[in-house]
């Protein structure tokens, strides 16, 4: 992504505020515009909210959608809410964020509800741009073979009826507290856990895992991960209690675990030492 335009009507308020949040976010790594079909001038009410987090637009101006070369855009970013948004011909990627018009006429409004309409478009503009630009150059990350996930329920019975329905297959296995459903056409290994306040251990059912190829690829994914910056819960390793494997965990921004695997071969298997004890991959 080299060059984002921003869009909406009058090019007043959202798609002002998104291009200066963009300028400030990418810095001179993107190429930040905005435009609308009816420009209308710069709301004074989005200079001001903008201010109020260091962002100076005041020297923004609204341009029609037409000015904009084509060739200077790559990703278009339309804003409008319950309006008809602009049309750009460019041959660019495009997205859509439905942002509510804070410029909206509001008899009932004073100047300060006026600007708080304006905060909330804003920090909603920027928290999708945050998204937008940890997305940019993600590295090349591990190949799936398989997904497996669980989620918490309240009634064991009623979730794993509507789960066979949903996933249309019934679940492989079920205890009282679990139900295992294996989607092979989907590659997803699903778990319903029983809600019931008591503490799951999470090397066991509640995570989020992605079975690999082979012990290689843990390794290299293991790798990838470390190159990536993200955080190593425990090193690749085999391990032979349970179900065998190897194994690596990582943990994502908010601590929660991920568990990358895969199955030992036969061969593997025949390999197993006395003592059990995991062995350390790398």
């Amino acid at each position: 992504m080299k060059g984002l335009l921003f869009l909406c009507v009058q090019n007043s308020a959202r798609s002002q505020m998104a291009e200066g949040l963009a300028r400030a976010i990418f810095g001179e790594a993107v190429r930040a515009q905005s435009a609308g079909s009816r420009p209308a001038g710069v709301n004074p009410l989005a200079v001001a909210a903008m201010a109020e987090i260091g962002i100076d637009i005041s020297a923004q101006t609204s341009k029609s959608v037409e000015s904009i070369d084509p060739r200077s855009v790559d990703t278009v970013i339309t804003l409008c809410a319950e309006e008809v948004c602009p049309v750009f011909l460019g041959d660019a990627r495009r997205l859509h964020w439905a942002i509510v018009d804070p410029a909206a006429p509001d008899a009932s409004l004073n100047e300060e509800k006026r600007l708080a309409k304006f905060r909330v478009a804003r920090d909603q503009i920027k928290g999708r741009l945050a998204v937008l630009a940890a997305l940019r150059e993600v590295p090349p990350g591990p190949v799936a073979m398989e997904f497996h996930s669980s989620i918490r329920v309240h009634d064991l019975a009623r979730s794993a009826r509507f789960y066979s329905w949903l996933l249309g297959t019934q679940p492989r296995e079920w205890t009282h507290r679990y139900a295992t459903f294996v989607c092979s056409e989907l590659r997803l290994n699903f778990v319903l856990l029983v809600s019931d306040g008591k503490e799951l251990h999470h090397d066991t059912l509640y995570h989020f895992g992605i079975a690999m190829l082979d012990k290689g690829a843990v390794i290299d994914a293991y790798h990838r991960a470390s190159e990536a910056g993200w955080q190593i819960e425990k090193r690749p390793r085999t391990t032979w209690m349970g179900t065998p494997l190897h194994e690596l965990w990582l943990a994502d921004p908010d601590g929660n675990l991920i568990e990358l695997y895969a199955r030992l071969t036969e061969e593997e298997l025949a390999q197993r030492p006395a003592d059990v004890n995991p062995v350390w991959l790398e």
